[in-house]
């Protein structure tokens, strides 16, 4: 009795199901069809209230008979793990084992083809929307469509300017640096020509300036000297 019950909501289950699928394809092809004859956006592209309820109802009626089916597989199991059918034990779990292969196929099916059904709906719910903002767009009044394109050419201006300013201001710095560096290679030599007339015009400048920094180096290695030698003897100090 329960294989005839589990036979009968299989059957029920694969007419379904293939009603269920060809409604999927059509709504697909009713779809593109509509989008490829309304290709001017002169008409809105949703308009199939029907074939979604209509797939709401069948998903329910289908999601029902998965859910018997399920509860008649339940039955069969308890059945053959019951005490009084030892002998018939391995034939009855391969009849079960294959109920359960057909409920898993139907159910993997049915949400495959539900899946697909839901995502191709929210595709076109989002081209209907997107259509709806063009021709929100497009209805407009004609101030503000001239205003819209104003903006976008000075949005194009801008574009283009920006696209020129690397190569202008890459080259004004270049230039600049340039004219720096030539500058200031210029006031260095005038400073050393300057420098080298005094000494020659100023010897004795010249020699002042030498024993200056020669006393200069002997004052720096006496204090070294100095400073050597009392760390030399606080270190002494500190170990004796």
């Amino acid at each position: 009795d329960l294989r005839k019950q589990a036979r009968q909501l299989e059957n029920e289950l694969d007419l379904k199901l293939v009603s269920f699928s060809k409604l999927c394809t059509s709504y697909s092809s009713s779809r593109d069809g509509r989008r490829d004859r309304y290709s001017s956006d002169t008409t809105p592209l949703l308009n199939g209230s029907s074939q979604d309820r209509m797939f709401e109802t069948m998903a329910v009626e289908i999601e029902q008979l998965l859910g018997k089916l399920t509860g008649i597989n339940d039955k069969m199991a308890e059945y053959t793990n019951s005490a009084g059918v030892p002998s018939l034990n391995a034939a009855l779990m391969h009849t079960l084992q294959r109920h359960r292969d057909i409920l898993q196929d139907y159910t993997h099916e049915f949400h495959k083809t539900k899946a697909n059904f839901l995502a191709i709906r929210e595709r076109e719910n989002l081209l209907g929307s997107v259509r709806k903002d063009i021709e929100s767009y497009k209805s407009g009044s004609g101030v503000n469509n001239r205003r819209t394109e104003l903006f976008l050419k000075e949005h194009e201006h801008l574009r283009n300017t920006n696209n020129l300013i690397p190569s202008l201001s890459f080259s004004s710095i270049a230039m600049a640096t340039k004219e720096n560096m030539t500058s200031q290679r210029g006031m260095l030599k005038s400073i050393q020509s300057k420098m080298n007339t005094l000494a020659n015009r100023f010897p004795a400048v010249n020699s002042l300036i030498q024993r200056i920094n020669l006393r200069k180096r002997r004052d720096s290695l006496i204090l070294g000297s100095i400073i050597g030698i009392c760390t030399i003897l606080l270190l002494l100090y500190a170990f004796h």
